[in-house]
C-alpha cells in the first residue's frame, strides 16, 4: 500500500523594502542568522503565525516591525511564489509584498541597503521578488501617488519632482507635473512653512493629506501628458 504524500507546506511572508538614497532605488536586505542560506543578504520574512496573525498583511507588519525595526507608510501585496524547488526545506509559498519609506536616519545590525540593479545572488527566489515588486513600483509611479510615500516630511514640490524623475529614469516637465499633483489632490501646504533651495526664493513646504497616508491615487494620464 502506497503511504499518503506529505502535505506539509511551509507558508511565509516576504516583503520588499525600498527607499531611495543618493538618487538610487535601494532594497533591504538582512543577513540571515540560520540554515538555509546562513550568512547570505536575503529579503527581510518569516513564518505567518496561524495562532496570531489575522493575515499576510498582519504577518507582513510584524516582519517589518521585529526584522526591520520600521513600519512603512505604505504597503502592498505584491504576488505569490510558490513551488517545491524555492525552498530546500521542503514545497513552500511565499506571500511578498513591498513597502515605501523615506530614507531611514539608524539601522540595525546586519542590514544592508543596496541599489536594486546591483544587488549580489539572493537565495530562495529573493531576486525575481525584487525584480517583480521595482518592476510594479516603476509601472505606478508613472500615474499614481505611489513615489510621494518615499519623500520625507515636509517637502518642496521640486523635491517630490525630483523623486518621480529619479524612480522613472526620464525627465518630467515641471509644469505637467504640477499640474497632476494638483489633479492628484493628495498634498495640502504646510501653514507659513518655507524651506530656501539655492538661488530661488523659498518654496512653500507640503505634507501628505493624513486621508491619504494608505491609499493610492491615481491619474488618468501619464506624468508628461
Amino acid at each position: 500500500m502506497n503511504s499518503p504524500p506529505d502535505t506539509r507546506l511551509i507558508c511565509t511572508v516576504d516583503v520588499v523594502l525600498l527607499t531611495l538614497r543618493d538618487g538610487q532605488l535601494q532594497v533591504l536586505l538582512h543577513k540571515r542568522d540560520r540554515e538555509p542560506f546562513s550568512g547570505a543578504l536575503a529579503l527581510p520574512g518569516g513564518y505567518v503565525h496561524a495562532d496570531e496573525d489575522q493575515g499576510c498583511e498582519d504577518a507582513a507588519q510584524r516582519v517589518l516591525q521585529q526584522k526591520a525595526g520600521l513600519q512603512s507608510p505604505y504597503l502592498e501585496q505584491l504576488a505569490s511564489f510558490s513551488g517545491p524547488a524555492r525552498d530546500p526545506r521542503g514545497w513552500s509559498v511565499s506571500v511578498a509584498y513591498f513597502a515605501l519609506v523615506p530614507v531611514p536616519e539608524t539601522s540595525q545590525p546586519g542590514q544592508h541597503w543596496l541599489p536594486v540593479d546591483r544587488l549580489p545572488q539572493l537565495p530562495f527566489d529573493h531576486g525575481r521578488i525584487v525584480a517583480t515588486a521595482v518592476e510594479r513600483v516603476r509601472n505606478k509611479s508613472q500615474y499614481s501617488s505611489l513615489p510621494v510615500h518615499l519623500c520625507p516630511e515636509p517637502f518642496t514640490l521640486p523635491q517630490l519632482h525630483a523623486i518621480y524623475e529619479a524612480l522613472l529614469g526620464e525627465a518630467i516637465n515641471p509644469v505637467s507635473f504640477r499640474r497632476k499633483m494638483d489633479e492628484l489632490a493628495i498634498l495640502e501646504a504646510v501653514p507659513g512653512a518655507k524651506r530656501a533651495e539655492g538661488a530661488h526664493r523659498p518654496a512653500q513646504l507640503y505634507r501628505l493629506k493624513d486621508e491619504f497616508r494608505q491609499k493610492l491615487q491615481l491619474v488618468g494620464r501619464g506624468l508628461n501628458a
